[in-house]
């Protein structure tokens, strides 16, 4: 099968395809016919930095979820040719991920959908819709009645916070660095649009929020937390600020009474929830989101695009092209 495979840390113009063995079915595993895979920042940091370290099963397939259909459910409960999604758990670092025609993929991490989406479409939702539905629901529990605030709103999983907020009748405030993105989030659902200049606690809001979603990470975190009202809840996503940690972490001081913090971690999604989020864009007609899409011969300009950022939105690899 046709397959991206990288031996360790690379740059983007190293990419080729390649003809690697078709995957051997084997008990707990399930064999996917990939249609298309949606592409995320964690698969730049792999090329670019972690795939040299010991933990990386290498030679490995990149890519952390996928769309397509059961080829092969081995000893699954699903049934070939069901439409399925897969993401997490592993793909693209301990085992081999989506950027190839064929995966196979611990049971566990595959879920059925019932949608009538195209493939390309159908590639945008796993790892972002998820995501951002998970911090909205598990993390910020948010409520009709709820101002959320978004924090990182023109990122791929800032765009769906802010469909899923409006979907869930929350009233939404898209925060972004310029006024030129406005109109689109406001298309999206967006309520009220305002300017992130890292000093958002201080600026008069429209309305204050009592739920932040910080996509933007630590680098804006402890403005998040004295932004929301009290009680507030804040949940800790993204890194799009690009800064991991908070130096000289004092919880005491660094957290503000009465407000709550916590952070979403997407490895662990069930069928429950997809079910769940896929119910919602269903019910909400939301339109999922992306940017470019590119097939597998085109790899060293999606990642490329994908290092360097500037897409707009979400990048699709397009993989069984006859199909998408």
């Amino acid at each position: 099968m046709r397959a991206i495979q990288i031996n360790g840390c690379c740059r983007a113009t190293d990419l080729h395809v390649s003809n690697i063995p078709m995957p051997k079915v084997r008990p707990g595993w399930v064999l996917v016919k990939v249609h298309a895979a949606g592409l995320n920042h964690s698969e730049a940091v792999l090329r670019m930095y972690e795939a040299d370290n010991d933990y990386i099963q290498k030679p490995v397939v990149p890519g952390i979820e996928c769309v397509g259909e059961v080829a092969d459910p081995s000893d699954s409960s699903f049934n070939e040719g069901e439409r399925v999604i897969a993401l997490m758990g592993g793909m693209g670092r301990s085992f081999n991920g989506s950027y190839a025609e064929y995966a196979l993929l611990p049971a566990k991490n595959v879920f059925r959908v019932q949608t009538d989406l195209d493939w390309i479409s159908l590639a945008a939702i796993p790892e972002t819709y998820f995501t951002a539905y998970g911090s909205l629901t598990e993390c910020l529990q948010l409520q009709a009645t709820d101002t959320l605030l978004v924090r990182g709103a023109t990122s791929t999983v800032g765009q769906a916070a802010v469909q899923l907020g409006k979907a869930m009748g929350a009233t939404v405030i898209a925060a972004a660095r310029r006024a030129a993105s406005f109109q689109a989030l406001k298309e999206l659902g967006a309520h009220h649009c305002i300017i992130d200049d890292e000093h958002i606690s201080q600026q008069c809001l429209p309305v204050v929020p009592n739920k932040v979603l910080e996509l933007v990470g630590p680098k804006t975190l402890h403005d998040s937390l004295r932004t929301v009202s009290r009680p507030g809840y804040v949940c800790s996503t993204g890194i799009l600020g690009n800064q991991f940690t908070v130096d000289h972490f004092d919880p005491i001081k660094y957290i503000p009474n009465g407000v709550f913090l916590t952070g979403f971690f997407s490895n662990y999604p069930t069928q429950q929830a997809i079910d769940a989020l896929f119910d919602l864009i269903s019910r909400a007609a939301i339109l999922p989101q992306y940017a470019q899409i590119f097939t597998l011969d085109e790899i060293v300009q999606a990642h490329t695009l994908l290092e360097q950022g500037g897409a707009g939105g979400k990048i699709i690899l397009k993989i069984n092209e006859n199909h998408a």
